[in-house]
């Protein structure tokens, strides 16, 4: 077939052909490089496999539109509503050469490996990142189901005339997650941020190897600013009683913290948002918000530890919160699907947090949660005067300062420090009479307590009284009291020998008439 046996032999006519012909059109060439995998290594060796490659990349780098792509690899016929006719009948794939993304459904019928070598051959010709990724992060949906579920809004491309020829490829998932992940460029962006997460996902459900994982969570631990509290709740793979992974977040954490991000954010053209560069104490502000909701989150599960929360918590440095509401949040919430706990154990995961670093309003709210431990509610009470007179005097030092100096003071910043501080006070003043209250309304119900006992006690005394009142009138009693003796009289002696006779009152009355009667006969008379 070479030319040593006849001029214009079969072998030059068909170099002349696959380099006129396939490799200047998109699908040609796309076909040629699917159907080379079956003779792979002949095709390697006659150069064909780097030569689609290459006319590929140069493809995708050059403007569709300079060339008539893609509207030339699919024939020179449209329809007029602007779809892509093949031999007159209409396709329904639509011309989209003003987009960058054209070529993504075509390359997703390759094998892993072609599609892993297109990839570094186009990033070898300068191909934008944004561009890359976008193609990955496609290629990545189409072969992972699982991955997909956790992309909101990222629908399929629509397909083009060249797929309706390809064969879909079979794809390892595992090897291809762990292929993906060498291929992903050293970017930042919220969308592609998410996207990171959902590989973490799939590759905890495919128990991808170690390297895998851990290089994923130093991708996602150096834009962890731009993450959302959904994509980092990930659910537990393994045989763990609790709902989430948070032994994977809290290495995600570790890696925000001591990896210096060094990352920029893709392009303006890049159909991600942009994310300026911020500075980190920015980015640790964020961070802390994001890791103080995922806390609030997870913190209803009944099987979680707390020493999953102190570990989590401890994770960022205590500079990075401002305000420490978030984590009495999540502890509330802790507590709450956690009654069982003691005290002691209440206490320990309270220490996570600094009061003095809490609002008023969190201070207002835990000095009447009962949930709390007493000791802690006392020391936010502590911390809560503390701010109150560290801030009166402070404003008093300030205007004491002015009037010395003589210096004039602004009218709107006096009244705008006295309306923080009056308002402060107020709400301090609402606490402490709150705690007043109850304070003396125990006291009240103890004191309405004891006056109910004297009260039984001076009812039973007089009862008492009552019954001896007849005796203790007596002249004898009296007598007997003062010290003195009385000589016993006969009306004395008289009711005891009436009481010796046995005789009752009936009878003494009768016997008391008829001496009455017989006085007035004789009176009479």
């Amino acid at each position: 077939m070479t030319d040593e046996f006849g001029e214009g032999n079969l072998l030059s006519k068909s170099e002349s052909f696959f380099h006129r012909n396939t490799l200047r059109n998109w699908k040609d060439c796309i076909l040629a490089l699917q159907s080379s995998e079956s003779v792979l290594p002949r095709a390697e060796k006659l150069q064909l496999v780097g030569k689609c490659l290459n006319a590929l990349s140069m493809m995708v780098c050059t403007d569709p539109s300079l060339f008539g792509w893609p509207m030339m690899m699919y024939g020179s016929f449209q329809s007029p509503g602007g779809s892509i006719l093949w031999n007159g009948i209409n396709t329904g794939a639509r011309i989209r050469s003003s987009e960058s993304d054209w070529w993504f459904e075509d390359i997703s019928y390759l094998s892993v490996s072609l599609f892993e070598r297109l990839i570094k051959t186009m990033q070898a010709r300068g191909i934008r990142p944004e561009n890359l990724a976008g193609a990955i992060m496609y290629y990545s949906r189409k072969h992972l189901p699982g991955l997909g579920r956790w992309q909101g809004g990222q629908g399929g491309k629509t397909r083009t005339v060249a797929s309706f020829s390809l064969t879909p490829a079979t794809v390892d998932q595992r090897v291809l997650l762990e292929s993906i992940e060498k291929l992903l460029p050293d970017k930042k962006g919220k969308s592609y941020c998410r996207f990171l997460l959902g590989l973490l996902r799939v590759a905890l459900i495919l128990n991808v190897s170690q390297t895998c994982k851990d290089s994923l969570e130093r991708r996602i631990g150096m834009q962890l600013e731009l993450a959302t509290l959904d994509s980092l709740l990930i659910p537990t793979y393994s045989d763990s009683d609790a709902l989430y992974n948070t032994e994977c977040i809290e290495q995600i954490v570790h890696y925000f913290v001591s990896t210096e991000s060094n990352l920029t954010a893709f392009s303006p053209s890049s159909h991600d948002q942009q994310t300026p560069a911020s500075p980190s104490t920015e980015s640790l502000r964020k961070v802390s918000k994001l890791i103080d909701s995922y806390i609030s989150e997870i913190a209803s599960d009944v099987n979680l530890k707390p020493g999953k929360i102190h570990l989590l918590a401890d994770a960022l440095p205590e500079s990075s919160r401002l305000l420490h509401d978030g984590l009495y949040r999540a502890l509330d919430i802790y507590f709450k699907a956690h009654s069982w706990l003691s005290d002691r154990e209440k206490e320990e995961l309270c220490n996570i947090i600094d009061y003095q670093k809490l609002s008023i309003h969190a201070c207002a709210h835990a000095s009447q949660n009962d949930r709390l431990p007493l000791r802690v509610v006392l020391q936010v009470l502590f911390f809560e005067q503390l701010h109150l007179r560290t801030a009166l005097a402070g404003c008093l030092n300030a205007l004491d300062g002015e009037i010395a100096t003589a210096a004039p003071v602004p009218i709107a910043a006096l009244g705008e420090t006295a309306g923080e501080i009056v308002q402060r006070d107020g709400w301090v003043t609402v606490v402490r009479e709150n705690q007043v209250l109850k304070v003396d309304m125990d006291r009240m119900s103890s004191r309405v307590g004891e006056l109910e006992e004297e009260f039984s006690k001076i009812k039973q005394e007089m009862k008492s009284v009552t019954k001896c009142h007849s005796s203790r009138s007596s002249p004898r009693f009296v007598a007997r009291k003062i010290g003195c003796k009385l000589v016993p009289r006969p009306s004395d002696a008289q009711p005891e020998s009436l009481n010796r006779t046995g005789s009752t009152p009936r009878a003494s009355i009768e016997r008391a008439r008829r001496s009455l009667k017989s006085k007035h006969s004789e009176s009479f008379t």
